[in-house]
């Protein structure tokens, strides 16, 4: 994974930590809104009963004669409110009085007349004169049964003879928090969408106004025969053209910076040693066969330094495009009998065998020209790396889904310290036969033509020594003879 690619799921994974712990704490806020809400009301509420319970205090005795048919018409009374999204058709309100020693001398569910409750803090602050709240479990194994009470002291000629509870079952307003924990959730996820397509597609506008569009149109219009299947690919390949420009603006500056440093790292050994020729050639005395030899050097050290700023503009050049300009159906299997036959006199040279294998012939949409680079890339390598009087196989299979071409190689093998760095820039191991080393970019250029392909290129230790190298291409039908002939 590049430099780039890494900043730019960084910059996302910041983005969505801080969405995720927005929306934490906004949901964690919910239930103690609720609940204050909830309490602010029962406040009310049992100080209207703390009024209605003291006017029937006659000298300082409690009577509730009158609360228990008050709360049996209550709790029979029939009636539907449709409130938002809660269907509400029964009253869940409780209450309960006590004296002033805290025992229970009236409960409206009819549960705890006689009990202690002196040990409850809204009961004993309430009877302090202080404001008392709780909320407790009618199960206490069940969350779901917890209700929550608030306290009023009951008072006779300024003196506290008893309190008031009211409570209120936090499942009844329960609904009202999961309902606005979910929408926010989903209005918070939502809106993070929301803002990060924007992000992306003010990104690509800023890059290329209306290019992406344009060149998608300009596409379909190039094709005699239109694929729904591939209409939508080749639009998938151009979102992902903008998602890629989108992050290259984002962290562009980086990766020219690194492009620099590795180029300057590179050219630095070639250009001291044409410099180093180029002081002794100046030598008077020097002797003809040395002069010679520097000024081969020179000639050999300049084709290399030619070498790499031509492989590294192709490089630049391709990295730029985010989909392929030209799209036809390339049979692989005279692809490769061509490539084979064109590195047949240079394997020859070596001493080294190049055999083909077709296993069965298949073909893939792309670019038949970028095509054949890559796998001449590939090739090469293995011809480079391979002992003489050795053998080097290129093969081609094919799945339903996926082709892949092989070329396996009998050489040494990738050391183990270098298994990560193959496809780096400028990263190149020496050639066993000559011990020097290759311009770094070759394997680097067939992974940017996979990629524009929609593939993948592989690179590991075969068994029984040797190097394999696979790119996996998707699979495309060949055309029959009458779609050639447009039948």
């Amino acid at each position: 994974m590049s430099r780039r690619t890494r900043i730019f799921i960084g910059i996302l994974l910041i983005y969505t930590a801080g969405i995720a712990f927005l929306l934490y704490r906004v949901v964690l806020d919910i239930d103690p809104r609720y609940r204050e809400s909830a309490e602010e009301s029962l406040v009310e509420t049992t100080q209207l009963m703390a009024s209605l319970v003291e006017q029937d205090v006659i000298a300082g005795a409690i009577n509730t004669a009158r609360l228990e048919p008050l709360f049996r018409s209550l709790y029979a009374r029939e009636f539907s409110a449709q409130i938002y999204n809660l269907h509400k058709n029964r009253v869940e309100l409780r209450a309960y009085v006590t004296d002033r020693s805290g025992r229970v001398l009236f409960d409206s569910l009819g549960r705890a007349t006689g009990a202690d409750y002196s040990q409850w803090t809204d009961v004993s602050r309430s009877l302090a004169g202080l404001y008392g709240a709780r909320t407790s479990r009618d199960v206490e194994n069940d969350a779901r049964t917890s209700v929550m009470f608030v306290g009023a002291p009951i008072r006779w000629n300024n003196e506290i003879v008893g309190m008031v509870g009211v409570g209120k079952p936090v499942q009844s307003f329960g609904q009202f928090i999961e309902d606005a924990r979910a929408r926010t959730l989903a209005v918070g996820v939502g809106s993070a969408l929301a803002l990060l397509v924007l992000a992306i597609i003010v990104s690509v506008w800023l890059v290329r106004p209306f290019g992406l569009v344009a060149d998608y149109f300009a596409w379909v219009r190039a094709q005699r025969t239109l694929s729904l299947r591939a209409m939508a690919r080749r639009a998938v390949d151009a979102v992902r053209s903008g998602i890629g420009e989108m992050r290259d603006t984002l962290t562009g500056r980086n990766y020219v910076a690194d492009y620099v440093q590795t180029f300057t790292h590179e050219v630095k050994s070639p250009l001291s040693a044409i410099r180093g020729a180029a002081e002794l050639l100046q030598e008077p005395s020097m002797p003809h066969e040395e002069r010679e030899r520097f000024l081969a050097n020179i000639t050999r050290e300049t084709q290399r330094i030619q070498e790499i700023v031509d492989r590294m503009m192709e490089l630049t050049a391709l990295e730029t495009r985010r989909v392929l300009d030209r799209i036809e159906i390339v049979p692989l299997g005279s692809l490769l009998d061509d490539i084979a036959t064109s590195a047949h006199a240079a394997a020859l040279a070596r001493g080294i065998r190049l055999r083909l294998d077709i296993q069965n012939d298949a073909a893939t949409e792309g670019d038949a020209f970028l095509l054949r680079r890559a796998v001449s890339n590939l090739l090469d390598n293995a011809i480079d790396f391979s002992p003489a009087d050795s053998e080097v196989l290129l093969t081609l299979a094919a799945t339903h889904k996926h082709v892949r071409v092989a070329v396996r190689d009998h050489g040494q093998g990738i050391p183990d310290y270098a298994q990560d760095k193959v496809f780096q820039k400028f990263y190149s191991l020496a050639r066993p036969h000559s011990q020097k080393k290759s311009t770094g970019l070759g394997l680097a250029f067939v992974k940017e033509i996979a990629a524009l392909h929609r593939g993948r290129i592989d690179i590991a230790n075969a068994k029984g020594g040797g190097a394999v190298a696979t790119l996996t291409l998707p699979v495309s039908h060949l055309p029959r003879h009458s779609d050639r002939l447009g039948l």
